[in-house]
């Protein structure tokens, strides 16, 4: 394991540059996903016959893609977590594996800590490969965060920060960590149980 910064993960400059492009994927997102649903409401709200038309047209796009739209909504906001997780943690380099799940998504991350504690991690809130993502070291990933309630991962360089959560199952045996931090930053609830989103 080898300390990467000094201080915490945002003083790294690709990684502020990583979490803008994060956080313009999120307004995108959900711009893209909700300007439909308004522009039916819009349309069948107008009584012009061709507006009516374009109502169809909108409406047969908005049945598609609404079931996206809280998703999007809740991952827009939820990026202050991140950006909480950047400004509170350093990164640190470990060794990975990117298995596929059962379904073949490769929303999921098991990273080394120790030998014996490589936990499995799902990347939220929509499954993202970061071997593929401008990665040259795809056995090695950046990891800011507390390993018994996830945070935030990037292939080496920090370009492209990710949150990520443990997976159903995963143990929370590691040693360490500080509870206050977690708390703080939102890695955990009061109660004790690791946050999801």
């Amino acid at each position: 394991m080898t300390l990467l910064l000094a201080k915490v993960a945002w003083d790294h400059p690709p990684t502020v540059i990583g979490y803008k492009r994060l956080v313009h994927r999120r307004v995108v997102t959900a711009v893209g996903l909700g300007v439909p649903f308004l522009c039916a409401c819009a349309c069948a709200c107008l009584n012009f016959h061709l507006a009516q038309k374009a109502a169809v047209v909108f409406l047969l796009s908005t049945i598609g893609f609404l079931p996206w739209l809280p998703w999007a909504v809740v991952a827009y906001f939820r990026r202050h977590r991140v950006a909480a997780v950047l400004r509170s943690y350093p990164w640190t380099e470990l060794p990975c594996l990117h298995p596929t799940r059962s379904t073949g998504s490769p929303a999921t991350v098991a990273i080394t800590f120790h030998e014996d504690f490589a936990p499995l991690f799902r990347i939220i809130p929509f499954p993202v490969l970061l071997a593929d993502r401008e990665n040259d070291h795809p056995g090695l990933i950046w990891f800011a965060g507390d390993p018994r309630f996830g945070g935030v991962v990037s292939p080496v360089g920090g370009h492209r920060p990710v949150r990520v959560v443990l997976d159903k199952g995963a143990g929370r045996e590691w040693g360490g960590g500080d509870d206050a931090l977690a708390l703080r930053v939102g890695l955990v609830r009061r109660s004790g149980k690791a946050t999801q989103t």
